[in-house]
């Protein structure tokens, strides 16, 4: 199992992180929005190799068999392998081509809301959430989570879909 989780976990890091590196030139021509659509965009693609890592397990490991819990391990095993990956190229990536990225996406922020006429109150929200997302220990654990509700979502439907019993035909 480690190998494959390995692999496939890798395979996965290395895409969602290659897109993220690969996108970093056209962030000034684009919106926040944008941005996390092509973000999350690239996260859904890279967590494609999750139904194939749980399919090989399936098909190299289990003989053509795995349960709904052995088959979620692995998805999220991979999840965790990828995300970790995502992390530190984010850790590398942004103090040397995104140092200004925190203030950025705070003016942004204010100013969407503002164009809405929110309340102060959350205008102040979105100050302390980005000085909380600077934070050096909580940074890297909320880069983590950013991918997990695709990889969470596609490792549930995976695990289902392969590990259904099949009527012999």
């Amino acid at each position: 199992m480690k190998k494959i989780v390995l692999t496939f976990g890798l395979l996965s890091g290395l895409i969602i992180s290659g897109m993220f590196v690969l996108t970093i030139p056209l962030m000034d021509g684009m919106s926040f929005e944008q941005g996390a659509v092509v973000g999350y965009a690239s996260m859904l693609a890279a967590s494609l190799l999750i139904y194939f890592g749980i399919r090989s397990y399936r098909d190299n490991v289990g003989g053509g068999v795995v349960r709904f819990g052995r088959a979620f391990a692995v998805g999220i095993l991979i999840v965790t392998v990828s995300n970790v990956l995502y992390v530190a190229t984010w850790k590398v990536v942004h103090p040397r081509f995104m140092p200004d990225f925190y203030q950025k996406y705070e003016a942004a922020a204010i100013e969407k809301a503002r164009a809405r006429n929110a309340p102060e109150k959350e205008i102040e929200d979105i100050k302390k959430s980005i000085v909380m997302y600077q934070h050096p220990i909580l940074n890297p654990l909320i880069t983590f989570l950013e991918p997990m509700p695709v990889g969470l979502l596609v490792t549930l439907i995976s695990a289902w879909v392969l590990s259904r019993r099949r009527q012999p035909v």
